[in-house]
This record gives C-alpha cells, sequence and structure tokens, in this order.
C-alpha cells in the first residue's frame, strides 16, 4: 500500500507512521510519503531513526516539507499516485485557538478541502480524516449519556469548530462525489512523542520540576485517554476495512 500521511511529524501522526512502516503486520509491503509543514508540533525529530534506516529510507519512507493548503503542492504530490490519504495535519490547541482562530480555518478547513479536492482528482482508494471527539461538545458530570456516532455536533472553541467543519467537507466529498472517505474521531491521546505543553507530559515535567500542575476549572473535568499506539492500530482498520461514508468514534 502506497500512503501520502499529512502531518506526520506531529504526535500522533509520527506514531502512526512509524506503526505502519515497522509495527504493522503489512509493513514490508507499505510505502509512505510524510507531508508536514514543521509548525511548532511538528518534530522531525520523532522519526529521525527511520530517516537513516537504510531498509525503510528512501525505498519506503520520504518525507516533504509543506502546507496542505498550498493546492499545487497538494496536487503535484496527488499526482505520484497513492492507495490512501490519511489526514492528520491540523492545528490542535485549544487555547491556541482561543487566542487566534486563523491559523485553524487555514489548516483544519480550508487544508482539509484542499485534500479532497486533490484526492478526487487523483481517484484515491480511501481517505482517512483523522478527527476529534471535541466535535460533541462536553456532558455533565452527572450525565448517563455517553457519544456515539451519531450523536449530534456541537463545538465549543473554535479548535473544535474547525475540526467539525472537516469533518463536514470529509462527509460531503462522499455524497457528492462518492469519495471513499472514512472519518474517525478519538479520545485524548498520550504516549510517546507528545508535545510537551499538552496535558499528560506538562504534568509529568512540572511535577519533575516541582512546579505546581495547572488544574482547568475546579479540576472535576472528566476526560477519556486513549494510548497513542491503540489509536494508531484502530486507524489502521479504518484505513484497511472501514466502510466508505462511515464514522467511527
Amino acid at each position: 500500500m502506497k500512503l501520502l500521511v499529512t502531518g506526520g511529524c506531529g504526535f500522533i501522526g509520527s506514531n502512526f507512521v512509524r506503526h505502519m512502516l515497522t509495527k504493522s503486520a503489512q509493513a514490508g509491503s507499505t510505502s509512505l510519503v510524510n507531508l508536514d509543514l514543521l509548525t511548532y508540533a511538528g518534530n522531525p525529530d520523532s522519526l529521525a531513526d527511520l530517516e537513516r534506516d537504510s531498509a525503510i529510507a528512501g525505498r519506503r519512507y520520504r518525507f516533504v516539507r509543506g502546507d496542505i493548503a498550498d493546492a499545487e503542492l497538494v496536487a503535484g504530490l496527488m499526482s505520484e499516485g497513492f492507495d490512501a490519504v490519511v489526514n492528520f495535519a491540523a492545528e490542535s490547541h485549544v487555547d491556541r485557538s482561543i487566542e487566534n482562530a486563523a491559523a485553524f480555518i487555514r489548516t483544519n478547513v480550508t487544508g482539509t478541502q484542499v485534500l479532497l479536492d486533490a484526492a478526487r482528482s487523483a481517484k484515491v482508494g480511501r481517505f482517512v480524516q483523522v478527527g476529534t471527539d471535541e466535535v460533541y461538545g462536553a456532558l455533565s458530570l452527572t450525565s448517563t449519556e455517553r457519544f456515539t456516532e451519531t450523536t449530534p455536533l456541537s463545538p465549543n472553541s473554535p479548535y473544535a469548530a474547525s475540526k467539525a467543519s472537516a469533518d463536514l467537507l470529509a462527509r460531503a466529498a462522499f455524497i457528492t462525489h462518492r469519495l471513499p472517505v472514512v472519518v474517525t474521531r478519538c479520545s485524548n491521546n498520550y504516549g510517546p512523542y507528545q508535545f510537551p505543553e499538552k496535558f499528560l507530559p506538562q504534568m509529568i515535567l512540572n511535577a519533575l520540576d516541582g512546579k505546581p500542575l495547572p488544574i482547568y476549572g475546579d479540576g472535576l473535568y472528566v476526560r477519556d485517554w486513549l494510548h497513542v499506539e491503540d489509536h494508531c492500530t484502530a486507524l489502521e482498520a479504518a484505513l484497511r476495512r472501514g466502510e466508505p461514508g462511515a464514522i467511527y468514534n
């Protein structure tokens, strides 16, 4: 399988690249191009060992620095012929989105549409849009409800709203153009290579340095956590066996 992975130098993206090239049951038959702009959250060192591995570098893995909102660049890449696209590329920090939403609209909304258009033109066989459960909003602490794939979208931040928009554009590409899109929505991830501003790394680093542990609000919020490798395993299942047009939490 030949994959175009966007945002592959980010936390979840780099773990997925590593999973597909080294841990998947079909790793040896997978080749992959990683398109990443290397913003503050992208770290090429997360995949430096793959770049040095002669059995992987060049023949099965290639890094391209670029913006998913750059239509010319994306179209040129898509013309190389890919079996599937997995889109991780996103601005993802809630607090940053509250301060300035512009970058979130450009990457998460415009960038996703650019990718969808290019994938359709190139007749890509599968497009996985990696989303977030934040699009569902929040439940009260005493609620007995649980989010499902049919829960109405109710985003509460510019970040969540931009990701909900991306999911809806992906749905529209499937309904209107029959592009074989699968949307996934995960809970909070933790694991190797996570950016230090995220909650668990920040807590660990602050604790090690003897600094206060920052708790939002009254400390009573509840979060679901998913190890990034479990997420990558699920993403591979959605990539290989997901039903076009489906959403998977």
